[in-house]
């Protein structure tokens, strides 16, 4: 797979978090229930102070590699938490070098193809922080842009 090196600056990010597991696929469900969540309940559209209307899946706290949990982080970018909801949680995506993948086409099927493949990859991972921002530049789930960031030791 394709990708680019990038270094990013500190983010703040706002949303609701679910610990989960890679083992047995328990991430799935657990991502899936997240972003479901997210969705529905209007949780998306009651974020103060958003940076844009991006959504991003932030993969953070890992407790060792992949294959321990972590938690995952259904958010936006905000300009700052000072009107954060009480319901809601903040995280932030620390500066760092990260690579970044492009990918396009169905927001689960394609996103999960990436894992599975990333999985596969022989990147020098940091695993502080990962997450997917999607660009929303589309009607068609089927069908969106998605950059991945991968956190990489410095």
């Amino acid at each position: 797979m394709k990708y680019e090196m990038v270094t990013l600056n500190k983010k703040i990010v706002v949303g609701i978090m679910k610990q989960t597991t890679n083992e047995g696929g328990q991430c799935v469900q657990d991502i899936g229930e997240v972003w479901q969540k997210f969705i529905t309940t209007g949780i998306h559209e009651k974020i103060v102070g958003k940076v844009n209307h991006k959504a991003i899946g932030l993969y953070t706290d890992y407790q060792g590699d992949c294959t321990k949990p972590y938690d995952f982080v259904a958010c936006c970018e905000v300009i700052n938490d000072r009107m954060l909801d009480a319901s809601l949680i903040k995280k932030i995506i620390p500066k760092g070098k990260y690579a970044k993948f492009v990918i396009n086409g169905d927001v689960k099927e394609a996103v999960g193809q990436f894992w599975t493949k990333l999985w596969q990859m022989n990147l020098d991972r940091a695993y502080t922080c990962d997450f997917e921002e999607y660009q929303n530049n589309s009607q068609d789930m089927k069908n969106q842009e998605i950059h991945i960031y991968i956190s990489l030791k410095e």
